[in-house]
């Protein structure tokens, strides 16, 4: 069964098709600059990059290219589209109405757009990228993965914010938590390594890149987060501020006699680790800068592993213990030095880290000793996997 995975957003198209009978990826791409010009970059597995410049002037003419390169005589991997057998859509915010992926209906794509004001950037760019599969493949069956589904299972006490409960009776203002599909696939992958299948479980999953999160998962279920009702709350990322004090943003307004609107651009774009150390968002890019003296930069990094450390804190006395630890994502997965300043945060857990095994990029690993009383994982990310899995669990 071949499940092409679609993740859209406002002016790209990322896809996969996946052949889920052996979870490998047939061939992946993207689409970049949608409604300007256009590229297409295709992969087929085994083969060469392709890369065209192509009038993409909307999400629908984007996708009739990605399909024609997937059945293209020279580079295609298959030979027409009778053999995709469904399209797993990324859809960001499914709100209170989403706590599972689901097959794609029109009351479906109703309720979706309902959501559209919690996520005014990202999901209606998903649902033009179902449309524009509908339009192309109208008898293949679709399924919406939501970003937000995983952590709908967070007690009101962790969900809820200390403001009057109307506005979120009236608003549903309250922690929705993202990068749910990642959390899930790495916390299920983790209790598979810990042997706890069925089994009481505490883990805490860090997904570490330029968008930044914490989960603890207790029994294999989310029960609290650090991303909040938008992206931009809890850790501070690579261009966002993370959690702050709310009177900093009417403070900012005042001081730069700007907007609101200006001010969250400013928290969302201009600041993070970015901000902070005046180099750059790319933690490889502040490494070598704090390697060369820069202080601001090794500031920024300290507080980004400090920020991660005290997440971690907070949710093992959430779940009163943790069992283990992974890292994931971009920098999760790959800096070794991050790794290990998180990790020295939290000796009295009882943690010790196999310094030899923390050297290892972008590969599953053990990274704590054997000694070690609380285990430390990394577990490579694999979001569009997750999404074709729960594609076809849905579709039988």
């Amino acid at each position: 069964m071949n499940v092409f995975v679609v993740n859209c957003g406002s002016s790209s198209l990322k896809y996969q098709l996946i052949d889920v009978d052996t979870e490998k990826v047939i061939a992946k791409g993207l689409c970049e600059r949608i409604g300007i010009d256009g590229k297409l970059t295709h992969k087929p597995a085994g083969k060469k990059a392709v890369e065209k410049e192509l009038p993409m002037k909307d999400h629908k003419s984007a996708v009739s290219y990605v399909l024609e390169a997937l059945t293209d005589q020279d580079f295609g991997v298959i030979k027409n589209l009778s053999a995709i057998d469904a399209v797993g859509h990324r859809i960001v915010h499914g709100g209170e109405k989403f706590a599972k992926s689901v097959i794609i209906t029109d009351e479906v794509l109703e309720a979706i757009e309902e959501c559209n004001d919690l996520a005014p950037l990202h999901n209606p760019a998903n649902l033009i990228g179902v449309s524009a599969c509908k339009a192309l493949m109208p008898e293949v069956p679709m399924v919406a993965v939501f970003d937000t589904a995983f952590h709908q299972t967070m007690p009101k006490e962790a969900y809820l914010y200390g403001i009057p409960y109307e506005y979120y009776d009236r608003y549903k203002i309250r922690k929705y938590g993202f990068h749910g599909t990642s959390h899930s696939y790495v916390s299920k992958r983790l209790i598979e390594l810990l042997g706890k299948e069925g089994k009481e479980s505490k883990v805490i999953i860090c997904h570490l890149g330029n968008g930044s999160s914490v989960c603890a998962v207790k029994n294999g279920v989310s029960v609290d987060t650090s991303m909040g009702f938008t992206p931009l709350d809890g850790l501070i990322m690579g261009t966002r501020s993370g959690s702050i004090d709310p009177a900093v943003v009417q403070f900012l307004a005042n001081k730069l006699d700007c907007s609101l609107d200006e001010v969250l651009t400013i928290l969302n774009k201009k600041s993070g680790v970015e901000g902070v150390s005046g180099v750059s968002s790319d933690f490889r890019d502040l490494d070598k800068a704090s390697m060369e003296g820069n202080e601001r930069a090794k500031t920024a990094l300290d507080m980004f592993a400090y920020h991660t450390a005290r997440y971690i804190g907070a949710y093992a006395a959430v779940m009163n213990g943790v069992d283990a630890i992974a890292f994931t994502a971009g920098i999760g997965e790959n800096n070794s030095k991050i790794r290990k300043a998180v990790c020295d945060y939290l000796g009295y857990l009882g943690m010790e880290i196999d310094d030899l095994a923390n050297d290892k990029k972008g590969e599953e690993i053990k990274i704590s000793t054997d000694d070690s009383k609380v285990g430390v994982y990394v577990v490579p990310t694999n979001e569009e996997l997750a999404i074709a899995r729960e594609t076809v669990e849905l579709l039988g």
